[in-house]
């Protein structure tokens, strides 16, 4: 609510400002209101019971405002805005939000005649109402005190849903004059004015368009079903035009079905006998040329989901067909249509993730330039890798292909392309996290990767011309690889937080591995280990020792009588030593 009071007060401030136009008259922005209302109450997701509760509310704000009241609690006094009244441009704006009412609440039963369908009577009672309402805001802006912009605003308004009412009503003619001179209102008005109405004006273009070819094409223009085709593909004729355009387009292709019977497959015939896989492989290639023509990414990815959707619907349609067949034996020489239009989703599965893949290396390669809005991150690139992979795997397990050599083959050798990239993407996560060793053996094993890929892609010659250049890769694990190492020896604040069951526990100093990277944190710190210290000893010659070997072969002569013979006196002997006897 307190939303609702302050855009009320954004645009009756607009209008104000509008009321000093060159030509003295009051003005309303009518488209741009409309869409802002639209957008920020409910419309964005579809909800038009939501807008219709903020439409009634506005209206109550502006009638109070106004003092313009239907009487009072007791009794309603109907009340209408002439011209006299236009003293304030809030008058228009009451016009217009009883207009958008009505629109909201026929728009709501639209959504719910799908299950009920005599709601669709009072969906037609309301878009009368709605019209009316238009109109009555047209002749008001008829009034010399309305400026000329809102006048031409007010005709496209009141030709649009004019032509909505036409439309339901299916009058092909008079809904088609209605949708261009609308279109024709709002070509002229963002040629005159700045380019942001110029966008507003445009995209109001760009919505009624597919409505005015419908039109044609129910008048008997048969050229315009190729723009129908066009618009649905690329995201045109939403809302109202969504379910019209599928079965006019179904009804189209389901002609041409008639004459299908098989198609060719890895040279093999298919045969295609439910009718719900015949129309869907008609428009195969129509989607194929529609995506390779397409250079805006949002628009690629769009066609991409679409072509998936119907892939999907028309496989579980097969399905349940061959249930109620019974059992189907399949077999490589008779393969089925079943295994056909799974080898068409997971290819094109694969292509839509390799897109998207690519849609994001180029943002992850630009600099960031909002550092509060979330970019692109590698392990989103992971996610997308293990879905392509996920996705080949299926592939080479495909019924029907077991005992394709070439098919594997070629299966075998994307499978080796999409690991590496996987790899390197895993490897610049954890560069983010400065986890360098993991980092460094991962490119490694890009490398490894890439090298069997070359020596394998030798025997295929252009059968494999969509896949990635791996000699690119090449060149950027390389330049990664020394980026990694000089930005590990670099980073000297973080080291300690590193785990240290993550770096080498080795004492090997550097000056015997100056061949060999690794992660040291000690070379930057107090204590380096660049050589060893106290050194290790070593041997080296010492002082001869010299032995005097020649003393065992000298023959020394005898000198027995020279020697002093001691007396054999014993005892006695001894005694008389003692006190001189002998002597």
């Amino acid at each position: 609510m307190a939303a609702d009071k302050q855009n009320e007060g954004k645009v009756s401030l607009t209008d104000e400002n509008k009321e000093n136009l060159p030509d003295g008259g009051l003005g309303l922005e009518i488209l741009q209101i409309i869409k802002e209302s639209q957008q920020q109450h409910g419309l964005r997701h579809g909800d038009y019971q939501r807008y219709r509760g903020y439409c009634s509310r506005r209206l109550r704000r502006l009638r109070k405002t106004l003092g313009f009241k239907m009487g009072n609690r007791h009794k309603f006094v109907g009340k209408k805005v002439t011209v006299e009244m236009l003293s304030d441009n809030r008058y228009l704006l009451l016009v217009l939000m009883e207009a958008e009412r009505a629109w909201s609440y026929a728009m709501q039963l639209k959504q719910e005649a799908n299950t009920e369908p005599r709601k669709r009577f009072h969906l037609l009672a309301r878009l009368r109402k709605a019209a009316k309402h238009s109109e009555k805001l047209e002749k008001l802006c008829e009034s010399p005190r309305v400026d000329a912009k809102t006048k031409l605003e007010a005709q496209a308004y009141t030709a649009y849903l004019t032509g909505m009412v036409d439309f339901e009503l299916q009058e092909w003619k008079l809904a088609m004059e209605a949708f261009n001179k609308c279109k024709t209102i709002y070509e002229k008005l963002a040629s005159a004015f700045t380019e942001e109405l110029a966008v507003l004006y445009r995209q109001r273009v760009d919505e009624i368009s597919p409505n005015i070819r419908y039109c044609a094409y129910n008048i008997g223009d048969q050229n315009a079903i190729n723009d129908l085709m066009q618009m649905r593909l690329t995201g045109g004729g939403g809302g109202m035009m969504a379910e019209k355009l599928e079965a006019l387009i179904t009804q189209a292709r389901t002609k041409q079905a008639a004459t299908m019977s098989e198609v060719e497959w890895r040279g093999r015939s298919v045969p295609v006998k439910i009718d719900k896989a015949r129309i869907f492989l008609l428009g195969l290639a129509d989607n194929e040329a529609a995506i390779a023509q397409t250079a805006n990414e949002e628009t690629k990815e769009h066609l991409y989901e679409t072509l998936l959707a119907e892939c999907r619907d028309t496989i579980q349609a097969v399905r349940e067909e061959l249930k109620s067949e019974g059992v189907v034996v399949r077999t490589f020489n008779d393969p089925d249509v079943h295994s056909y239009l799974t080898y068409i989703k997971l290819c094109t599965l694969v292509k839509r993730n390799e897109s998207m893949a690519h849609t994001l290396q180029a943002k992850l390669k630009e600099p960031e330039t909002d550092e509060t809005k979330r970019g692109p991150r590698p392990q989103d690139l992971i996610r997308l890798y293990d879905i392509i992979l996920q996705s080949l795997a299926e592939l080479s397990t495909l019924q029907g292909l077991e005992d394709d050599h070439t098919f594997q083959k070629e299966v075998s050798l994307k499978t080796l392309v999409y690991k590496a990239y996987r790899c390197f993407f895993i490897a610049q996560s954890y560069v983010l996290v400065k986890k360098w060793s993991e980092a460094l053996v991962l490119y490694e094993r890009v490398l490894k990767y890439a090298k069997e890929v070359q020596s394998k892609a030798k025997s295929f010659n252009n059968s494999l011309k969509d896949l990635p250049d791996v000699q690119e890769l090449i060149a950027e694990v390389n330049a990664e690889k020394y980026s990694l190492q000089a930005a590990a020896i670099l980073d000297t604040d973080e080291t300690a937080e590193v785990p240290s069951q993550q770096q080498v526990k080795d004492n090997t100093p550097l000056s015997d591995r100056l061949e060999t990277f690794r992660l040291d944190p000690t070379l930057v710190g107090k204590q380096p280990n660049l050589v060893q210290f106290p050194p290790d000893f070593q041997p080296i010659p010492c002082k001869p020792l010299f032995f005097d070997l020649a003393l065992n072969h000298v023959a020394f002569p005898a000198l027995d009588d020279k020697v002093e013979q001691k007396g054999k006196g014993g005892l006695t002997g001894y005694i008389k030593g003692i006190f001189g006897f002998g002597s």
